[in-house]
Formats: C-alpha cells, sequence, structure tokens
C-alpha cells in the first residue's frame, strides 16, 4: 500500500513538470473533475439547475490543475497569476452553498492533480463524493415541521369543536393557524393553516371530509414538496 502511495504521490522539491506528467495531470483532472460533476448531478435537488455549473465544476478543475503546473516551485510565477487573477472580475451571484462546496472541491482537486498529489485527489474525490452521496440518500439534515398549507373560507369563527379541527386532528399530527383574513360584515373569512399530515394518501380523503362541512369553500391544500424553490 505505501509503495503504490510512493507511485501516486510524485511531488519532489525542486522537480520540473515533463510533458509527460503535465499531460498525466490535466487528464487526472478531467476525471476527476467529471466524478465531481456526475455526483452533482446525481445528487442535485431543486429547480435551480444549471448546466453550465455543472461544466464549469470540470473546468476549474483542469484550469487549476494547469495553474499548478505552470506555478511548479517558482514563487514569482505564483504571485504573478495572483495579480493577473485579481484582475478578474466575478459578477456570478451564486445562491446555493452547496454549489459553493462543489467549486471549493473542484479547486482543490485541480491543486492535488496539477502538484502531481495524485494519491491525495483520487482518495479525496472518492471520499467526498461518498459523503455527498450519503448526505443526498438519507436526506440529512431535512427539517420539515409543517408539511402542508391549508387555505378556505368560511363564515364565522371556528371555535373549539367545530367540525374543521376534528377533521384536521384525525389526518394530521398538528396544525397551525397562520393567519384570518376577514371577508367583511357578512362575508365568510379565508384561514390558513399549516399542517403536519400524517399520511399524504390520504389527502383526498381529508379533502373530500372537509367539503362535506356546511358553509366551506375554496379548498386549496399545497404540499410542501410542490412549492417553488427562489
Amino acid at each position: 500500500m505505501g509503495q503504490i502511495w510512493q507511485i501516486l504521490d510524485r511531488t519532489s522539491a525542486g522537480r520540473i513538470f515533463s510533458p509527460e506528467d503535465i499531460v498525466l495531470s490535466l487528464l487526472l483532472a478531467f476525471v476527476l473533475g467529471q466524478v465531481l460533476a456526475w455526483v452533482y448531478y446525481f445528487t442535485h435537488s431543486g429547480l435551480s439547475y444549471s448546466r453550465t455549473f455543472v461544466q464549469s465544476l470540470i473546468l476549474i478543475t483542469v484550469v487549476v490543475a494547469m495553474v499548478m503546473a505552470v506555478i511548479g516551485n517558482n514563487i514569482i510565477t505564483a504571485f504573478g497569476l495572483m495579480g493577473a487573477l485579481a484582475i478578474i472580475r466575478f459578477r456570478n451571484i451564486i445562491k446555493d452553498t452547496r454549489d459553493v462546496a462543489f467549486i471549493f472541491c473542484s479547486l482543490v482537486i485541480g491543486m492535488a492533480t496539477g502538484s502531481q498529489r495524485y494519491g491525495i485527489a483520487i482518495v479525496g474525490t472518492v471520499i467526498l463524493s461518498l459523503i455527498v452521496l450519503y448526505l443526498h440518500l438519507t436526506g440529512f439534515g431535512t427539517h420539515q415541521p409543517h408539511n402542508g398549507f391549508l387555505t378556505f373560507r368560511l363564515p364565522g369563527q371556528i371555535e373549539p369543536g367545530h367540525p374543521i379541527l376534528d377533521v384536521l386532528k384525525h389526518f394530521c399530527t398538528r396544525f397551525t393557524l397562520i393567519s384570518v383574513q376577514n371577508g367583511g360584515f357578512e362575508g365568510p373569512a379565508e384561514y390558513s393553516y399549516q399542517l403536519m399530515i400524517r399520511n399524504a394518501a390520504k389527502n383526498e380523503q381529508m379533502l373530500a371530509d372537509l367539503e362535506k362541512i356546511q358553509g366551506i369553500e375554496n379548498i386549496t391544500l399545497t404540499m410542501q414538496e410542490q412549492l417553488l424553490e427562489v
């Protein structure tokens, strides 16, 4: 195992990169960048998917590997590249912090391959990919205190023991009244509830039971997974 690691980790002080070393670094950066991009593609959720961002993960990895090959062990070149990059202004706004994490991963992988630390690059990519897959498959960090939003119109007030409360107690583990908009002196009021529904498969039955209540109208139920991501 130690011999394999020594073969993969080819860095040494004052080492000059040969053309073969540079080609190998760029090809490995391309492969590992694709692995990272595929993991991002497979685990992405929401509506903010961008094809150009996925492609950028691969390009960033290769470009950073090329930068590391250009720098080598020359500190003057490193400062020159830092000054050149400081001129470039990136105006794209990244809304998702998870995307920032993937960009940082691609930067580190590119640095590892460009400096010929192939062992770190490969092992790091595999471990990072496994971590992302674990977080995705287990739904780690998911918090849903409410999973439904119910609105309806009803004349008068909902007092304790009202049939609507009985229906909600039967189908929901908990529910919270968040707003009541009065429709005027004689008009029905509009009620809004946040719900934690026990079984989403019984939503139609719950709505059917609500429709049987006298005076209720304009019933709307929106589940959390149907809400648009801003």
